[in-house]
């Protein structure tokens, strides 16, 4: 100890009391950083919990908490260093420099970061919506910071990043209160399109979750070498079209076969 006192030219005993000082300064540090982390969790739960219970949307009430908790780490981080007796202006010119290099290995990133204020603020979906986007379908489950979580209707997670969802083509599914519902039968030309007519809408109108207006539609789209091909097309509430759909094509189809009524031959 007296030969390392001697090459720094420390007093005598000085050399404990660095050693002492440093020991001191990163168990401070640590104790900050454990505490500051757990005091991040609950203080983001807590204003987690507010926001839903303020009935804000929920993909802002997971982007908010997100972000605090990621604004609140740094902080954490930042004053622990500080403590180890790092100088913060040196630091924050360190911090800067260093933050121009990440900052262009991470545009990608602060792309995202735009992206998911992008989402936030013109709100093309919303938790809970269903969405067709990058080539993936689901309903929106949570909207973070750099990243947009949908889950598809087999339950499995597909996370988007914000900035190229942002900035590419989204179908909303669910954004509109109504929706068209179409289905295609190919029939045997000889079959009497007066007939099929009235025994499809009968069976459009007598279930309670088609939309009288707008009325409900047979046609004939075209004739085929296959056949004749016949369009039908009604409008439900979107959170009926599901049901809707497979259940009245369902009717369709039995109530032709009843009436002998003959698709036509591949």
């Amino acid at each position: 100890m007296h030969f390392i006192e001697t090459i720094f030219d420390l007093k005598s005993g000085d050399f404990s009391k660095v050693i002492f000082g440093f020991i001191t300064n990163v168990v401070l540090a640590i104790v900050i950083t454990v505490v500051g982390f757990w005091f991040t969790g609950i203080l983001t739960r807590f204003v987690n919990k507010m926001l839903q219970k303020s009935d804000t949307d929920a993909g802002l009430t997971s982007f908010l908490s997100s972000f605090l908790s990621m604004a609140l780490k740094i902080m954490v981080v930042i004053t622990a260093i500080t403590q180890l007796g790092v100088q913060m202006t040196s630091f924050l010119t360190l911090l800067g420099a260093a933050g121009i290099a990440v900052g262009m290995a991470f545009s990608g990133t602060l792309s995202n970061f735009a992206g998911g204020i992008m989402i936030l603020v013109l709100k093309p979906f919303k938790v809970g919506d269903e969405i067709k986007a990058l080539g993936e379908q689901g309903t929106i489950s949570e909207i973070q910071i750099f990243n947009t979580y949908l889950k598809t209707v087999d339950n499995k997670i597909v996370i988007f990043p914000n900035g190229p969802l942002a900035n590419g083509s989204i179908v909303n599914f669910t954004k509109e209160k109504n929706r068209r519902i179409e289905w295609t039968f190919i029939l045997n030309p000889e079959v009497k399109f007066n007939e099929i007519q009235a025994l499809i809408l009968t069976i459009l109108s007598a279930d309670k979750r088609v939309l009288a207006k707008p009325e409900p539609f047979v046609g004939i789209q075209q004739i085929t070498e296959n056949g004749l091909e016949l369009k039908v097309r009604c409008w439900a509430k979107t959170a009926d079209f599901g049901g809707v759909f497979y259940d009245l094509q369902q009717q369709i189809v039995s109530a032709m076969q009843e009436a002998h009524i003959a698709f036509a031959k591949a």
